[in-house]
Order: structure tokens, then sequence, then C-alpha cells
């Protein structure tokens, strides 16, 4: 009975523990909810320090979710659809009201570039293979509150800026394999470039979250730091899309 009833107390501990990874997901959606009324309060910099939070809990929750088995601890919560329920609040709709409102995009061209931002993400979220067998996102994986982040950030000229969000708006249709930072079983056979690349990611978060502590300063050594993983992980994506690793049986989470 003691080893019965021990088992059916860890069982619930599990649960529970389910329940706070659900409940810690969802909270990204109140993170983009108050990215959204910085914004309309033209609060920019509390915006995206408020967005940075809603992509630090996205990082994270998966891993949580995998440690648990959580489709099995809760089996009554869908968590893939959750999470791309609250990465559309987050990853399109608040950073496209952030270009909406501020003069980062040409007056003449501002609502057809976001709605063109809105239609093309609403594409890469539903695919049905949006995120690979292999853990790799296909096409652009509509990651515009970074791209806002950097248009803010650099202040470049308003035609520039549409320029690049509508190359990005096309590429979420190209079936490029994008890594998925989070997800790096198939980046490479070899364990210590898989940490470097952990590393490496880390390292851009931190100093992405510098150059926001210090805006409108910068820190050469931060921006090299930023915009070096961006092209480090352009070029392992474009690399593993025409080299990739032999394809893995797919697999419950």
């Amino acid at each position: 009975m003691n080893i019965t009833h021990t088992m059916l107390r860890l069982g619930t501990g599990k649960r529970w523990a389910g329940w706070f990874v659900h409940a810690f997901t969802a909270s990204g959606a109140c993170f983009g909810l108050l990215s959204l009324y910085a914004i309309y309060q033209h609060d920019l910099l509390l915006a995206l320090w408020f967005m940075s939070a809603a992509i630090v809990i996205d990082a994270v929750d998966g891993m949580f979710a995998r440690m648990l088995q959580i489709k099995k601890v809760v089996p009554e919560i869908d968590g893939a659809l959750l999470d791309n329920i609250v990465d559309f609040v987050n990853y399109t709709i608040v950073p496209c009201f952030f270009l909406m409102v501020t003069d980062l995009l040409p007056a003449e061209c501002r609502m057809v570039s976001v709605m063109a931002i809105v239609f093309a993400s609403a594409y890469q979220f539903t695919q049905i293979d949006a995120k690979t067998s292999d853990h790799f996102f296909k096409g652009f994986p509509s990651y515009w509150n970074i791209a806002v982040f950097y248009l803010f950030f650099w202040q470049m000229s308003s035609v520039t800026n549409a320029l690049i969000l509508a190359l990005l708006t096309v590429l979420s249709f190209v079936p490029i394999k994008y890594v998925y930072p989070s997800r790096m079983d198939y980046l490479t056979d070899n364990d210590m470039l898989r940490a470097s690349m952990i590393v490496l990611t880390l390292f851009w978060g931190i100093a992405t979250i510098g150059l926001l502590w210090m805006y409108p300063a910068s820190n050469p050594f931060l921006v090299a730091i930023s915009v070096g993983y961006i092209l480090v992980y352009i070029g392992i994506s474009f690399y593993r899309t025409w080299a990739p690793l032999p394809s893995p049986e797919l697999a419950p989470e």
C-alpha cells in the first residue's frame, strides 16, 4: 500500500507540474498583451522588454514539457496548439502592431507590409510540417519580434526596413530549414558542436538584452556577438538545408 500510495503521489506531483508548465506557456500571452499595451502607450522600450520576456518563456517551456513527458501527464491539453497560439500573438501580432504605430516603415506601404507579414505567418504556422521531423523550422520561422528589435536598434531608413521585411516575408514560403534553437538533435552528430550552438544562442540572448539595456547607447562588442550569431544561424540553416543528416523516423514527442 505504501509503495502504491507513493507512486500515486508522484503521479499527482507530475500532473501538477504539467499544469504549471502549461500555465507558464500561457503566461507568454500575458506578456504579449502587456507588450501591446506598452506600444499603445508609446513606451517602445518597455514593449521590447515584455517581448523579450515572452521569447525567454518560449525558449525554455518546451524543454520543461519534454522533461515531464507532458502529453502523458496532462493529455487533455494540446500543448502544441497552446504554444502556437501564444507564439502567433508574440511573434506576429505584437511586432506587427509595433510596426503599425511607429515610423519604421514608409507610411504609404505600412499597412500592406504588415498585412503581408500576417498572411505569411498564418501560412508558416499552419503548415503540417512547419516543424520538420528532424526538428527544424521550414521557411522563415516568423521571428518578426526579433526583426523588429534590430530595425528599431539600427534606425535605418524606412525604405530599407520595408525591403528587409519583404525579403523575410518571401522567405516564409521558401522551404529552407532553419535551426530550432531548443531542438538541435539533428543539427550535428557531434555533441560538442551541439553544446557550442546552445552556448552561442545563450551569448546572443545576453548580448541582445545588453544592447536593449544600453539603448540608445551601443557597444561594438555586444553588436558583434548579436549580429555574428545571426550570421552563424543563417549559415548553419542554409548548410543543413542542402546537407541534412539522415532523416529520423517520426516519433512522439
